[in-house]
């Protein structure tokens, strides 16, 4: 092995170390179902586009878990925002503009606990550039990418330094609670989400979605605790008792989940200007 290869080697090992080896949020079935509700949300002016576009929003909704694959190294971040890194609940001491957390922590740090609510300002922006210009393609890509990311605002477990349960010595009650129950159980779910509705500060209403789920976690780890109670593994009897405590959580999460994507591509359409959108 040459000293280029190991040092490179090293270099990927000691990321690995230091960075949250986080879950993959929903899963892609939960980011489909929400980015798929969400177009029943909106105006009228707006479902024809949409409706039309519904199979390749709900199909790119979950790019960003894709490219998380890809590379980790600079899209890890924009997935989480750890807040418990920043005092006790409701985290006031954390600037929501991005440069004055970086001027009053650093950028090494802001990074390192996560920028998910900053990442749904940009594409919520993003998404205006593109409605605004006509640009239609880039209209439906953003749009998806933009539902992935509020979506991942509604999973607890990307607000948390707990993110993977191991601190509270439950390891792996991420993927039970956000892709486990959602797979086994969402053709059940009734999901039930509002109009959309317009987003003043759309960074702002993402930092109180986080803070939102993040309110939700002490409710989910006793949950996954007293399914567990009496049991030798994670089965069929562990997740029917999960569902029974924690499921009205998930199904109202992804339904709130659903609104918000809806309320943030509407937002983005009003600021554009309301363009008329194309039927397909």
């Amino acid at each position: 092995m040459t000293t280029r290869i190991r040092t490179c080697a090293a270099v990927v090992c000691m990321f690995s170390l230091i960075a949250p080896a986080m879950s993959r949020a929903w899963g892609s079935n939960a980011e489909r179902l929400i980015a798929n509700k969400a177009v029943d949300t909106l105006p009228p002016e707006m479902q024809p586009f949409f409706d039309a576009n519904r199979d390749f929003i709900g199909r790119h909704a979950t790019d960003p878990l894709d490219w998380l694959d890809k590379s980790p190294a600079t899209e890890q971040r924009n997935h989480y925002i750890m807040l418990d890194k920043y005092g006790k609940f409701p985290f006031a001491m954390l600037p929501r503009n991005y440069k004055a957390a970086v001027t009053k922590y650093g950028k090494t740090k802001v990074v390192a606990n996560g920028v998910l609510p900053w990442q749904i300002g940009v594409y919520s922006e993003k998404l205006t550039d593109a409605l605004r210009s006509g640009n239609w393609e880039q209209a439906k890509l953003a749009a998806a990418w933009l539902a992935g990311y509020v979506a991942e605002s509604y999973d607890p477990f990307d607000t948390t330094e707990n993110f993977d349960g191991r601190i509270s010595g439950q390891p792996g009650v991420n993927q039970r609670f956000s892709s486990g129950l959602v797979d086994k159980y969402s053709l059940f779910f009734p999901l039930r989400p509002n109009d959309a509705s317009f987003i003043s500060d759309p960074t702002d209403h993402a930092f109180d979605a986080c803070l939102d789920s993040y309110a939700w976690l002490d409710n989910i780890l006793l949950a996954d605790a007293r399914a567990r109670r009496g049991l030798s593994d994670y089965g069929d009897d562990y997740y029917d008792r999960f569902y029974n405590l924690a499921g009205a959580i998930v199904i109202r999460q992804l339904s709130d989940a659903s609104t918000d994507v809806g309320s943030y591509w509407m937002t983005a359409w009003i600021n554009a200007g309301r363009p008329a959108l194309p039927s397909h």
